[in-house]
């Protein structure tokens, strides 16, 4: 017989940015270790439908599901740490609860009813934490909430997380995520942010199980207790969360100070002896002992590192299994030209350009795969990157000086890049490009199968321009190859230089598939052709 699932809600308070996807994604580790199945979901308050239409100075990175969902950059989070493969039903904002609401009223599913947010909205938000509609059966559903306690837009996921701690009882947990700063000047450290975030916790009618206290210093016992104290909370349920050189060595810390065994305690679940974390912390010992660096060059238009966060991550965990460290150096493409180019890349073992849309910063980043063609530096172009590669062959190789793609140029005689078919007579921009998991079937043989080690593999979209086939030809008898493609749509989803040391670009978005426990192999064989001097 199943167990009842238990329900955990993380929340956070005093100021944003605390690492609530980092602590959800670590809870969600920890209980895999103990042998639970678990998932994990966001709950954002902003009333996007999603964030696919969100520039990545607003939100950071637009994270692409399995099913074609343009989710919270923290569902990376979730699948980087535990594997779990989350769909467009772990992502949930005001809009989409709003939406789904207006839509059954509309068709007369209340009856007349007049709607509200009590009950109406709140029951849709506790459907969706429940998970009510999904076939699959969870021993925990973990459920992080955006934003900060007090903030008006999150009132009504607090008011339905308070409903679900009275309906469930010991089956659902808070566990409060708050920040307790240094004062310098005083020489201490100060409670009180976190004893009035749980005040307005209370006041919302939800008391906090567990607290984990965000802070930049290792904090003493003395200061555990006592808010421990003030905040109503037993004490091995206050844990801290510092500063450590790694997000990957938080799950580790947590275990370290009983946060799991809390947790379990709490949702009255059965805790084993030797939680299995073997395999984690030998990525850790690996993390950790690398001495050898490896320099790569992100060329992008957002100064942000959470606009590429998966790349980033990417990079990282292949480095580790390749037993170097990386460093990553962002080239602003605005600023690329052709006379400060060489300066630009000085120094980089490898090159990844990154995707993106619109026409700033696009002629930087010809500029830039030109050089690395030319001096041939391990370069991956990814989507947006890989048409960069498209076009720069294009006007420098085949001669066609005007070539460009009808995203940046709509009158260009040379469409080397052209908009899908399927995409001409769109007219919404939200959810609309070809998004989620197709299939990529490789050239037999060729360096992408040995990659890979296989000639069939699904990978993830988020773009509505393609490689015109027109050109395949002139491309392949010049030294670019079509190494994969979706053999249902006829596109080109990868390009190679077979020639060159590294020279491949994609179409699709590889960053999203790799975990701490199983890399991407695009990014590991990247890695390692940067790491492998000339």
């Amino acid at each position: 017989m199943e167990q009842q699932t238990r329900y955990i809600f993380v929340t956070g308070g005093v100021v944003s940015s605390l690492g609530k996807g980092i602590i959800s994604s670590s809870i969600g580790r920890l209980l895999m270790a103990h042998g639970y199945k678990i998932t994990i979901q966001k709950f954002d308050p902003y009333i996007n439908i999603d964030p696919g239409t969100l520039n990545p100075y607003e939100h950071g990175e637009c994270y692409v599901t399995m099913d074609g969902m343009e989710t919270d950059l923290d569902l990376g989070h979730y699948e980087r740490f535990t594997g779990i493969r989350t769909t467009r039903d772990n992502s949930v904002t005001t809009g989409r609860i709003y939406k789904a609401v207006i839509d059954k009223e509309r068709k007369g599913d209340y009856l007349g009813k007049t709607i509200q947010v009590v009950p109406h909205i709140t029951d849709e938000i506790k459907r969706r934490m429940r998970r009510e509609f999904d076939p699959e059966h969870y021993d925990f559903i973990i459920t992080e909430v955006g934003g900060t306690i007090g903030d008006i837009e999150s009132a009504p996921f607090m008011e339905a997380i308070r409903q679900l701690r009275w309906e469930l009882g010991q089956r659902a947990v808070n566990i409060h995520l708050t920040y307790v700063p240094y004062l310098k000047a005083a020489g201490e450290f100060k409670t009180k942010p976190t004893q009035h975030s749980v005040k307005e916790m209370q006041s919302m009618g939800i008391q906090p199980d567990i607290l984990i206290l965000r802070t930049e210093y290792h904090l003493e016992g003395g200061l555990l207790a006592k808010v421990a104290s003030f905040c109503n909370v037993d004490l091995d349920c206050v844990v801290q969360s510092e500063d450590l050189p790694s997000i990957y060595d938080v799950p580790v810390n947590m275990q370290r100070q009983g946060l799991d065994k809390a947790i379990l305690r709490k949702t009255g679940m059965p805790a084993v002896a030797e939680p299995d974390m073997s395999r984690w912390n030998n990525y850790l010992e690996r993390m950790h002992s690398a001495k050898d660096e490896v320099t790569i060059g992100l060329v992008g238009k957002y100064d942000l590192q959470d606009a590429y966060k998966s790349i980033r991550e990417s990079m990282y965990l292949a480095g580790v299994y390749n037993d170097k460290k990386v460093r990553i150096r962002f080239v602003n493409s605005e600023e690329i030209t052709s006379g400060n180019i060489a300066q630009a890349l000085e120094g980089l073992d490898g090159v990844c350009v990154c995707p993106g849309f619109g026409l700033r910063g696009i002629e930087g980043k010809i500029v830039a795969v030109e050089y690395c063609r030319t001096h041939d530096i391990p370069t991956f172009g990814i989507c947006l990157g890989m048409q960069m590669m498209v076009i720069e062959f294009a006007r420098n190789v085949l001669g066609y000086k005007d070539a460009n793609s009808r995203e940046m140029d709509e009158v260009t005689p040379h469409n080397v890049i052209d908009m899908m078919e399927d995409q001409k007579n769109i007219s919404n921009m939200g959810g609309t490009m070809r998004l989620g998991a197709y299939a990529c079937q490789l050239e037999e043989g060729g360096r992408l199968a040995q990659i890979y080690g296989s000639t069939l593999v699904h990978e993830r979209h988020r773009h509505r321009y393609e490689f015109n086939n027109m050109y395949l030809k002139e491309y392949e008898d010049h030294g670019m190859k079509c190494a994969g493609r979706n053999q249902e749509s006829d596109l080109v989803e990868i390009v190679e230089i077979p020639q060159l040391r590294w020279f491949i670009g994609t179409q699709f978005h590889p960053e999203y598939q790799s975990t701490v426990l199983h890399p991407h192999p695009l990014f590991m064989s990247f890695i390692k052709a940067a790491s492998e001097k000339c």
